[in-house]
C-alpha cells in the first residue's frame, strides 16, 4: 500500500510539473534556512562544552557601585586576590592568574610573529585542559623562561623540525626555550591564544608586575578558578564577595564584591546589570532561532496554500476513492505520504542550498560550521526533521482533502475552490506579516547602525594611524618621530598608553574641590599621551593649555575631558587641585578637552584624565593630506623596520578600528536582511503560484469581461485588488509587533533612534510593490488572453 501511495505522489508531482517546483524549491528555501539557523546555534551553545570539566570552571569578576552610575562589573582584577582564594577557602580547587598580554614578537631566527598570548599561572593548563601534544600540563611552564606553542604557532616558526626545547625570542628582549606543544584553539573557545607563558615570566621582566604580587590596587589581571566537585556556588559566592573590600581599604568606597562567572555563561551571557548577568549574545541567538523557525513555516504555509488552491483537481479523485471504499484515515495518510514525499526532495535540495551557502556565512558569522555528514545522530535528526515538516506542512491539505463528500462531489455540486478560500487568506496574511516583520527589523538595525556611526567621534580618524610600541621603538622614539616627520609624509606623531578607540586602564579621583562628606569617589579612565597627542589625534581643548614638550613642567598636571568635568561639578576647573591615584600628591587641572568617543558609540562618553607621560603603548601618526596612502606606507615601513628590526612593521587606521565596535550590529543587520529576503522570496513563490491558480480559475470570467469591453488594466485590478488588501493587513499586523521588540531591543543602547512612522511606511511600500511584481506577470497575461479561446467550449 505505501509503495502505491509513493507511485501516485510520484506520479502528481509529475503531472504538475510548475506547482510542485513551486512547492519544493518554497519548502526547500525554508529548510535550508532553518537548517544553516539551527547548525549556527548549536555552535553558539557548544562555546567551551569540549573542555573537560567545563561546568566548574569561572573567572573571577568584580562588582563596584557608585551612587551616580550603578553598578559595574569588571574582569580586571588585582592578583592577591588570587592568593586568597587559593589559601582560605577549601572550596576551590585551582586558582590560576593570568595577563592576557595582548601581541607580542615572537622570533626565530629571520622569522617574525607578532601574535596574542598570555602569560599564566601554574594551575592554568590543569583547569583548561587543552589538548597537549607534547608535554605534561602540571610542569611544562614551571621553568619561568619557558614557552608552549600552539602547533600552527610551532609550524610557523619551526617548520617540520622539532621545536621542543628550541629558543624562541620574545620582543627582542627575552630568550625562552620551547616546553610544550598544544593542537590549535578550537574557534569556538572563548580563550583564544597563539602561545602562552608562566605568570612568572612576566613577573621577572615587566617593571609593572614585579610586585603584582602584593598590590591590591593594581586591577590589571584575570583570574580563573575550578571549584571542587559537588561545590555549590550559590553556598560559595557570600563568603567570596567580601574578599577586596576587606583587604583593599582605599577600594571601600566603590563597595567592591567579587562574583564568579561560569565558564559555561562566557559566550552568550557577557551583559552585566547591576552585577548579574543578564544577557548578551544569547539575546541574538534566540532572536534568529525564532526566524528560522518562521521561515520554515512560511514555506510550510506556501506548500498548504497551494495543495487547498488545487484542491479542485483532485477532488474526484477522492470522490472516487470514497466511493469505492476508502477510509478517511485512508485518504490522510495517502496525502500525508505526498507530503513528507515532497519534504524529503526538498530537504535534498536544501542540504545542497545549505552547502553552497555555508562559505559566505562562516566568513560573515567567523564561524567554522560544517554539516555533519558523517554523524548518524545528525541524519536522524534530519529524518525526525523531514517528517515533523512533512506531517505540519501536509496536515490541513490531507484534513481538508479528505474530508470531501464523495456525492456531493461526483454530482458537481460542490464549490470547493470557495470552501478553503478564508482560511488561505488568513495564512497568506500570517506569511506577510513575518515578512513584512522582518523588513522593518532590518530597516531599524541599519538606522541604528547608521545612527551611532554618524555620531561625532570627537577626534579626527581621518588617516590616522596606531602601531604597538615596542621596547625598541620606546627606547628610538624620539628619533623615529623625527625621521617621521622629516620624510613628508606624516603631519604629525605622538604616543599614548591607549588607542583612540579604547581605554586600558581606569583609576580614581577621590578628591576634588566641591566634594561633599559621604560623596564616591570618581572612577575615570586613564590615559598617559605624549606632547602634541592632542593636535595628532584631532582632540579640541576647550579650556585651558596643552601639555608643553618638557615633560618635567607638567609631571603634576592633567587634562579632563567634559564628562569629568560635569561628573564632579567643577564650573572654573583651569588650575583646581584634585587627588589623582597615578600622580602622587595633588594633581593640577590645566586644560579641558571635548568629549572623544573611545569606547562604545552606543553609551555616553565617560569621565577620562590624561597625564603627560613618558611611556606609551602606542604610536599614533597621521598621514600627511597630500600623499597617496601606499606610498606613505612604503616609506615608513622602512623607517620602522630601522629602529624596531625585531617585529614586523604592522599599522591600524583608527577609522577601521572604530567600524569594528559596529561588528555585532551589522551581523544582525547582515543576517536579518538575508533571511528577510528569503522570507518575502518564499513568500512571493506562493503569491505566484496562487496568482496563477485564481488567473485559471477565473479564465471565463475574464473573457466575459473582455467581451463586455473591459480593459487590461481593469482585468489586472480585479485580479490584483484581493492580495493588496491582504498584503496590507499583513502590513497593519506586523507593524506593531515589529515595533514592540524593537522597542525592547533598542532598549539595550544608551544612545539609540527613535522609530517613526516612516519605517512601516516604507515597509509596506516595498511590500505592495513585491507584491504587484509577483503577481502582475499572471495578472496581465489572463488579462491579454484572447476570450474567444477562453470562451469558444461555452
Amino acid at each position: 500500500m505505501i509503495k502505491n501511495y509513493l507511485k501516485i505522489a510520484w506520479r502528481n508531482m509529475l503531472n504538475n510539473k510548475v506547482y510542485s517546483a513551486l512547492n519544493i524549491v518554497g519548502l526547500a528555501a525554508g529548510m535550508a534556512v532553518a537548517l544553516l539557523i539551527a547548525l549556527w546555534v548549536i555552535n553558539e551553545y557548544s562555546y567551551d562544552k569540549f573542555l573537560p570539566g567545563y561546568k566548574s570552571l569561572y573567572q573571577v569578576e568584580l562588582n563596584n557601585t557608585e551612587q551616580q552610575s550603578g553598578t559595574h562589573t569588571q574582569t580586571a582584577i588585582s592578583v592577591p586576590t588570587a592568593g586568597i582564594l587559593k589559601k582560605e577557602y577549601p572550596e576551590v580547587k585551582y586558582v590560576a592568574v593570568s595577563d592576557w598580554m595582548g601581541s607580542h614578537d615572537l622570533l626565530v631566527g629571520d622569522k617574525k610573529l607578532y601574535i596574542s598570548g598570555a602569560s599564566i599561572g601554574s594551575d592554568f593548563l590543569k583547569m583548561f585542559r587543552f589538548p597537549l601534544i607534547r608535554g605534561n600540563a602540571g610542569s611544562v611552564l614551571n621553568d619561568p623562561f619557558s614557552i608552549v606553542l600552539t602547533e600552527s604557532t610551532a609550524k610557523a616558526l619551526f617548520g617540520d623540525a622539532d621545536p621542543i626545547n628550541k629558543t624562541v625570542r620574545i620582543d627582542n628582549q627575552h630568550d625562552v626555550k620551547v616546553t610544550g606543544i598544544l593542537k590549535d584553539v578550537p574557534k569556538n573557545s572563548s580563550i583564544q591564544f597563539s602561545y602562552l607563558l608562566p605568570f612568572s615570566y612576566g613577573e621577572l621582566t615587566q617593571e609593572w608586575m614585579k610586585n603584582a604580587s602584593t598590590q591590591w590596587y593594581n586591577n590589571s589581571f584575570q583570574i580563573f578558578v575550578e571549584l571542587q566537585p559537588g561545590v555549590n556556588y550559590a553556598l560559595l559566592a557570600p563568603k567570596i564577595k567580601n574578599i577586596v573590600y576587606d583587604h583593599a581599604p582605599k577600594m571601600r568606597v566603590a563597595k567592591p564584591e567579587v562574583i564568579l562567572h561560569p565558564l559555561k555563561d562566557w559566550h552568550l551571557y557577557s551583559d552585566f546589570k547591576n552585577g548579574k548577568a543578564v544577557g548578551g549574545f544569547i539575546d541574538y541567538v534566540r532572536m534568529f532561532s525564532i526566524i528560522g523557525i518562521l521561515v520554515l513555516l512560511i514555506a510550510c504555509i506556501n506548500f498548504m496554500n497551494l495543495s487547498t488552491a488545487r484542491s479542485e483537481k483532485r477532488a474526484r479523485e477522492v470522490g472516487v476513492r470514497k466511493a469505492i471504499g476508502s477510509q478517511r484515515k485512508d485518504l490522510i495518510f495517502q496525502f500525508l505520504t505526498e507530503s513528507i514525499l515532497i519534504t524529503f526532495v526538498a530537504f535534498l535540495l536544501s542540504v545542497v542550498f545549505v552547502q553552497l551557502a555555508l562559505p559566505a556565512f562562516n566568513e560573515i558569522t567567523s564561524s567554522a560550521i560544517a554539516i555533519p555528514y558523517g554523524s548518524v545522530v545528525f541524519w536522524c535528526l534530519m529524518m525526525l526533521y523531514v517528517l515533523i515538516t512533512g506531517l505540519a506542512a501536509g496536515s490541513r491539505p490531507a484534513f481538508y482533502l479528505s474530508s470531501f463528500n464523495p456525492v456531493k462531489v461526483l454530482k458537481g455540486s460542490i464549490q470547493i475552490g470557495k470552501a478553503a478560500a478564508l482560511p488561505r487568506k488568513i495564512l497568506v496574511v500570517l506569511q506577510f506579516s513575518c515578512s513584512i516583520a522582518l523588513i522593518i527589523s532590518t530597516i531599524i538595525v541599519y538606522q541604528q547602525i547608521q545612527y551611532a556611526k554618524n555620531r561625532p567621534v570627537g577626534y579626527s580618524a581621518d588617516r590616522l594611524v596606531v602601531t604597538d610600541m615596542s621596547d625598541d621603538l620606546s627606547n628610538n622614539y624620539g628619533v623615529l618621530r623625527n625621521s617621521l616627520l622629516q620624510t613628508g609624509m606624516i603631519e604629525s606623531v605622538a604616543k599614548a598608553s591607549s588607542p583612540l578607540t579604547g581605554v586600558y586602564m581606569h583609576t580614581g579621583i577621590e578628591q576634588w574641590p566641591g566634594k561633599t562628606a559621604g560623596q564616591e569617589g570618581l572612577n575615570v579612565g586613564g590615559i598617559s599621551v605624549s606632547a602634541n597627542y592632542f593636535k595628532t589625534v584631532g582632540m579640541k581643548l576647550i579650556q585651558g593649555r596643552d601639555f608643553s614638550n618638557d615633560w618635567s613642567a607638567d609631571t603634576s598636571n592633567i587634562i579632563v575631558n567634559e564628562a569629568a568635568i560635569q561628573r564632579m561639578g567643577l564650573k572654573n576647573p583651569i588650575n583646581q587641585l584634585i587627588t589623582y591615584d597615578d600622580i602622587k600628591g595633588p594633581a593640577k587641572i590645566i586644560g579641558v578637552v571635548k568629549d572623544a568617543l573611545m569606547e562604545s558609540p552606543f553609551t555616553p562618553v565617560e569621565p577620562t584624565v590624561f597625564n603627560h607621560g613618558r611611556g606609551g603603548n602606542f604610536v599614533i601618526y597621521r598621514l600627511s593630506a597630500n600623499v597617496k596612502t601606499h606610498d606613505a606606507i612604503d616609506k615608513i615601513t622602512k623607517i620602522f623596520n630601522a629602529y624596531n628590526p625585531a617585529y614586523p612593521y604592522i599599522y591600524k587606521f583608527v577609522d577601521d578600528e572604530y567600524n569594528q565596535k559596529f561588528n555585532l550590529e551589522v551581523l544582525v543587520g547582515k543576517l536579518a536582511g538575508i533571511f528577510a529576503g528569503l522570507a518575502i522570496f518564499i513568500s512571493c513563490l506562493g503569491l505566484f503560484g496562487l496568482a496563477a491558480y485564481v488567473a485559471e480559475q477565473r479564465t471565463k470570467e475574464i473573457g466575459i469581461r473582455k467581451v463586455l469591453g473591459a480593459s487590461v488594466a481593469q482585468v489586472w485590478t480585479l485580479l490584483s485588488m484581493d492580495f493588496i488588501i491582504l498584503v496590507m493587513i499583513s502590513c497593519v499586523i506586523a507593524s506593531p509587533i515589529a515595533l514592540y521588540f524593537l522597542s525592547g531591543w533598542l532598549q539595550k543602547y544608551d544612545y539609540k533612534i527613535s522609530i517613526g512612522p516612516g519605517v512601516f511606511v516604507l515597509s509596506a511600500i516595498m511590500a505592495l510593490i513585491i507584491t504587484l511584481v509577483t503577481i502582475s506577470f499572471q495578472a496581465i497575461k489572463a488579462a491579454l488572453t484572447n476570450p474567444v479561446k477562453s470562451l469558444r467550449s461555452e
